[in-house]
């Protein structure tokens, strides 16, 4: 296998011989970020449990939390990647494919155990960025991507996020602009009978309801283990304090005399409030435009010296309820050395 300096693309936009290149990384046991619309995914061979192993060893990933596998179609599901695909799952499938949706399924044979963190279940989706669905076909198999960032941080939305983290321990970087989505997508249980969002995310709930005619549980008791799911996640180096909206500019006033450097990411019910903080980002008032600024602006505080960030959820309507549910996440305990 050859060396990570030589796997690394330089280039600022990827191209058909990129794209060849990457899939040789993979075939030969590398990491290759991948740009999709939800975020960059930290790409592995998903039949190669060395290759995978890596990815967890990579992001200090627990070995319990399943992957991704991404594939080129809904029709590559039957070679062998699912063992079977509830009627529930095509219609998901044919309504939202390529898009921000991931199926847990049962797994088929030719996912290993250490793909899924153990489980008999798979999670999968066909991406929809362009680089993505190249890369899958020419690579021709699964790959299982997670988010290109260490576990439990900010996931990145474009290339140069990922190698200001992972740097050289991503053999081959991708760069297909920044996300057009933002969050990562939405993770829906369709392993039988009544489908429920395990991880709201990119397709809304409204837009699943619609598709199957009837109400969609979020938050279900399923035992189903997916990514996201952990206490803290998404989270900047600066503590995350969700507050009301209203309560804003006293909140930053108060933690700015505590000596906090204070970052604020100001809804747009307070574009012309005065708020007395260290860093202030505006949200804009489209909540696809928030979802796909959102992992920026927390970066962007972390790069300013912020060391307490305030924010208020959204309504959790639309993709209202994916951002409220990265920032819960962002906002949640820590885990403590």
């Amino acid at each position: 296998m050859r060396g990570a300096e030589q796997w690394r693309l330089t280039g600022v936009a990827a191209g058909t011989g990129d794209i060849e290149e990457a899939a040789a990384v993979l075939r030969g046991g590398g990491l290759v970020a991948v740009p999709t619309e939800t975020v960059y995914g930290l790409g592995a061979n998903v039949e190669d449990t060395a290759a995978v192993a890596r990815v967890f060893q990579v992001k200090g990933r627990p070995p319990s939390h399943p992957l991704i596998a991404h594939v080129a179609g809904a029709e590559r599901l039957s070679d062998g990647w699912v063992a079977d695909v509830p009627d529930t799952a095509r219609l998901l499938a044919g309504r939202f494919w390529p898009g921000p949706l991931t199926l847990v399924l049962r797994r088929g044979p030719r996912v290993p155990l250490e793909a899924t963190g153990g489980l008999e279940t798979v999670a999968v989706r066909v991406p929809d960025h362009p680089v993505a669905l190249a890369l899958l076909t020419a690579f021709g198999g699964a790959v299982a991507a997670p988010s290109a960032n260490r576990f439990g941080s900010v996931s990145p939305t474009t290339a140069d996020h990922v190698r200001a983290e992972l740097g050289d321990a991503v053999d081959f970087v991708l760069d297909g602009g920044p996300c057009r989505v933002g969050v990562e997508s939405t993770i829906v249980d369709a392993t039988g009978g009544i489908p429920s969002i395990l991880r709201p995310g990119g397709v809304t709930r409204e837009d699943l309801e619609a598709a199957l005619g009837h109400p969609v549980a979020v938050g279900s008791s399923s035992r189903v283990r997916v990514p996201g799911q952990h206490p803290s996640h998404y989270a900047p180096r600066a503590r995350v304090v969700l507050v009301e909206p209203e309560e804003i500019p006293a909140e930053a006033r108060a933690a700015q005399e505590r000596g906090h450097r204070v970052g604020v990411i100001l809804p747009p019910a307070l574009a012309d409030a005065p708020v007395k903080a260290h860093a202030v980002v505006s949200v804009p008032p489209s909540t696809a435009a928030y979802a796909r600024g959102l992992y920026g602006f927390l970066r962007e505080l972390d790069e300013l010296g912020c060391d307490l960030i305030l924010a208020s959820p959204p309504a959790e309507e639309g993709l209202g309820l994916a951002i409220a549910n990265r920032l819960r996440r962002a906002a949640g305990p820590r885990p403590t050395a």
